[in-house]
């Protein structure tokens, strides 16, 4: 299963794709929060999922101490995931989370998906 990763910084995303490769699955970080280009998540090869990590803006600021992560700054990745957002197929706010907790989370919702186009229910 080929899986996407978006959120905000400080959200998960490097532990969780470290983890969801662990286990087998191709999973790759989108630095979507960067890019102006709305769709970024789809080009090159279309996920069979995409998954969602969002964080509050103090949780990110916690967990991001390198840069300066103002509110301002955190609306505009927010905004530039929009379109992400609305197309992932699993969405986890990860505040107050341990990564093997996110990663549990991530994998149920993974689970549904292969359900889904399997047939299985």
């Amino acid at each position: 299963m080929f899986v996407k990763v978006v959120g905000i910084c400080g959200s998960g995303k490097s532990s969780l794709v470290g983890r969801l490769r662990a286990r087998g699955y191709d999973a790759r970080q989108v630095s979507q929060e960067h890019s102006g280009v709305p769709d970024l998540w789809l080009r090159r090869r279309r996920p069979d999922a995409l998954i969602f990590l969002d964080a509050s803006n103090e949780e990110a600021r916690r967990r991001y101490t390198h840069l300066q992560l103002n509110d301002r700054y955190l609306q505009r990745e927010r905004q530039r995931l929009a379109h992400a957002r609305e197309h992932a197929d699993c969405y986890v706010l990860t505040d107050g989370l341990t990564p093997d907790e996110v990663l549990l989370r991530v994998l149920r919702c993974l689970q549904q998906i292969k359900a889904r186009h399997t047939g299985d229910s």
